[in-house]
Parts: structure tokens; sequence; C-alpha cells
């Protein structure tokens, strides 16, 4: 005998609840119009350097700033290129490129021994780590030019180096300090039972799983070096030891600015940073986000 009919059998959204539809939410429009809204934000300054760099000297005066140029021109980026940008551009990656691998090995280890050892030195230097975040970078450029001096390395790679360095540690330890924290306990248990010493778990256990960590504190740590301006204009004065966020001066003349040329100087200069980005765009949220879920 069939079953009797109820009246809520008839109802839609049962019908659909027993396919397993469930109830059908509104779209947000709201938060769809402010992404697109927040979208056209960061294009649009983004849009106008690339057509300005295509534009000559008095194409980018004439016309709408925004629209593309007529005559497109690889003029500038010629200009740019035979101006020294090569040797401009290995001192950054040269700076860059040292700087984040001493800084990840160096915050790797920390992290680990904040994260893993005991007793009252492992939470006094987590803490002097956290203080380190405080002090504003701006406070220490006296004296941190004294110490420079002092130590003979004014005007040199180095004195970039182990500024950017310094500076890079604190959050680097913080980001890296969270991930390693979401590493099951029972991990590092099971291959002390098989005889594994610190060393031997940093390298075959943390270092394996903290990979997208590691991206993230890479990618963020080479953006603040690449992009450094203060070191370099206080703790450089030769112009071969010039950076490229220094280098954007050489197109500045005593009373006119090649627009174009420094606009093609500063896509050139994104280029690097944009393809790291790109390559390790999986890993940043996850490493960024690392044991603040809890």
């Amino acid at each position: 005998m069939a079953a009797p009919t109820t009246i809520a059998d008839h109802r839609p959204h049962a019908r659909a609840s027993a396919r397993g539809g469930g109830v059908r939410r509104l779209p947000n429009v709201g938060a769809g119009i402010g992404g697109f809204v927040w979208l056209a934000v960061i294009i649009l300054p983004i849009y106008y350097v690339v057509i300005s760099s295509l534009r000559s000297q008095t194409g980018f005066f004439d016309g709408n700033p925004l629209a593309p140029p007529d005559h497109i021109s690889f003029e500038k980026y010629a200009l740019v290129l035979q101006s020294g940008f090569g040797r401009y551009f290995l001192n950054s990656v040269v700076i860059t490129v040292v700087s984040v691998t001493v800084t990840v090995a160096f915050s790797l280890m920390a992290a680990y021994g904040v994260v893993r050892g005991e007793g009252r030195l492992a939470r006094t230097s987590f803490s002097v780590f956290l203080l380190g975040l405080a002090i504003p970078v701006h406070a220490t450029i006296i004296p941190l030019y004294y110490m420079i001096t002092r130590l003979h390395l004014y005007d040199s790679l180095l004195a970039l180096i182990l500024p950017s360095i310094g500076f890079a540690v604190p959050i680097t330890v913080l980001i890296l300090a969270n991930f390693i924290r979401d590493i099951p306990r029972e991990l590092f248990e099971s291959m002390r039972i098989d005889g594994a010493t610190d060393w031997g778990m940093l390298w075959r256990l943390v270092l394996p799983l903290a990979r997208p960590a590691l991206v993230t504190v890479g990618i963020y740590d080479a953006l603040h070096v690449w992009n450094g301006f203060l070191f370099p204009l206080i703790l450089t004065q030769s112009a071969d030891l010039r950076v490229l966020p220094m280098a954007l001066w050489a197109f500045q003349g005593e009373f006119t600015v090649d627009v174009p040329a420094v606009l093609a100087a500063v896509v050139l200069s994104t280029l690097p940073m944009l393809v790291a980005y790109v390559l390790g765009r999986r890993h940043l949220v996850r490493g960024l986000t690392a044991g603040f879920g809890k």
C-alpha cells in the first residue's frame, strides 16, 4: 500500500532538499560590485604606467593620458637598458638573493628552536623577535649609519645586505613559527623514537612540510628588499652600487623629468617580483594564514 501523501511533499523546497539541492541563496550583489570597484582601483594605475611607458616624451603631454597611444614606441625601454639598467638590476638581484637566503635559513632554525625548545630561553627568544617588530626602521637609521661607518662597510653591497637581514628576521620567524606549530607533535615524537636528532627533524620533516611558508616569507622578504629605498639612499653613494629604486633618479634632469623613461624602468624593475609572485601564488595564502585559524 502506498504511503499517504503529505502537504510537505508538495512544497518546492522540500522536494529540493530531498534531492540534495538545499535552499538557494541569493547572490551577494554588494560584494560583487565592491570587488569590481577594488579591481578597478588596482588595475587603473598599472594600466596607466604601462601605456605611459610606451609613449614618447612629447606624446606623454598630449591627449588623454588614459587613452592608448597612437604610436607605440619602445624607445624608452631601449634608453633604460642602455643607461646602466643591467648593472643596477644585478646589484638588486645580489642584495635580494643573499638577504632572503640568509634570512630564511636563520629564521627557520630560530623558529624551530622557539617551537620545539623548552624552558625560559625559548620563550625569551620569541619575545625578543616580537620586540623587533615594534622597532621602526626610520628610528634606527642614525645608529645604523654610525655602526656601518665604524665597521668600514659604508658604500658597499654588504652595507645593504646586513640591515635588510636584521629587519626581515622578526616577521619571518613569526610566520615560520606559526607554521611549524601546525605540524603534528606525533611526527616529531616518532622521529625522535627512531633516533633522529634535531638537525635531522629540521631537515627531513620541517623543511619539506614548511615549503609553503618558506615560499611565502621568501616572496615577502624579497619584495621589501627589492623595493628598498632608504638603506641605499643613506648607506651608499657610488653610481656603480645603485639599486633599481635609486636608479630611477638617473632619468631626472635639472629642469625636466623623462616620465616615460621612469615608468619604463618601473615596469622592468617590477617584472622579477611579478614572476616570483605568479610562481609562488599557490603557497602565499596558506603560508600567511598558518597557525592563525586555531
